[in-house]
């Protein structure tokens, strides 16, 4: 059974760091798209950063690019994002996902919600002004 455990959400001003972690048991594959996305009360669940595991290769939001970076740990199938310089306007639920090519062969990393079939239960980001 595949399971994806988030951490590392909290409260901070705006200017401030987190960092979020993901870790996903029951996964047969070591290679795999992971990432992350976002829900804001009253908004739509949106992308954020996707990482290929295979190569590193990554996908990001405009929104957050130059501010966000995701990366894998050395532990299998853990990815963490590192946020900088967070704003108000990055105050979400944001949920973990993961998903892999058919025998564990090469996965494009996008932000497309729909391609995702597991997913965290979420870790909550709050920004204040």
């Amino acid at each position: 059974q595949v399971q994806l455990v988030e951490s590392g959400g909290g409260s901070v001003q705006a200017g401030g760091s987190l960092r979020l972690s993901c870790a996903a048991s029951g996964v047969t594959y070591s290679r795999t798209c992971m990432g992350w996305f976002r829900q804001a009360p009253g908004k739509e669940r949106e992308g954020v950063a996707i990482i290929y595991t295979g190569d590193d290769s990554t996908v990001y939001a405009d929104s957050v690019k130059g501010r966000f970076t995701i990366s894998q740990g050395n532990s299998k199938n853990t990815v963490y994002l590192q946020m900088n310089s967070l704003k108000p306007e990055d105050t979400a639920m944001y949920y973990c996902a993961a998903r892999w090519a058919a025998g564990g062969g090469y996965c494009y990393p996008r932000l497309s919600r729909s391609d995702f079939g597991y997913w965290g239960q979420g870790t909550q980001v709050t920004v204040s002004a």
